[in-house]
């Protein structure tokens, strides 16, 4: 395998396991947030979920063994209500950004359109739940990641 199919793959990894953490995030975002926002909830889940079983056989693809979900993810705060849950859902969705923007920068063609996309529709969904952007999504506070990092929790 050539330095860059490797580095693919790691980025292919590395976002699997993002979507992992995404849909198990949103199960604890779907349990809190109000009855309201629960459709958007649900929404970002399946969203979340499609994305994973294409990562899936993506890295299948690439010749790699798809990383595992955990049994569990330690949440970066407690989430007793649905303000915490719809910080979560945007925080969740910032990580997701990131992670993708990784995957364009170590593929091209048709991958790199999918990540751009996936990045895109997580920045969106980010700035939905916490009502505030950035200007490069996925990009700050990013500087020094390499995408063979771990995967962030949720």
């Amino acid at each position: 395998m050539s330095e860059a199919q490797d580095e693919e793959l790691r980025a292919l990894q590395a976002a699997l396991a993002a979507e992992h953490a995404a849909v198990y995030g949103y199960g604890v975002v779907g349990g809190r947030v109000g009855e309201k926002r629960r459709t958007e909830a649900r929404t970002a889940y399946d969203a979340h979920r499609a994305r994973r079983d294409t990562l899936v056989r993506a890295v299948k693809d690439a010749g790699g063994s798809p990383v595992a979900a955990a049994a569990g993810y330690a949440l970066p705060f407690p989430v007793p209500d649905a303000a915490a849950a719809m910080r979560l859902a945007a925080e969740l969705e910032n990580r997701v950004a990131g992670v993708y923007a990784d995957l364009v920068r170590a593929t091209d063609g048709e991958r790199r359109r999918s990540a751009a996309g996936a990045m895109r529709e997580a920045a969106v969904r980010s700035v939905r739940w916490s009502g505030e952007s950035v200007a490069f999504p996925g990009l700050a506070e990013r500087g020094g990641t390499a995408s063979g990092d771990p995967a962030p929790t949720p």
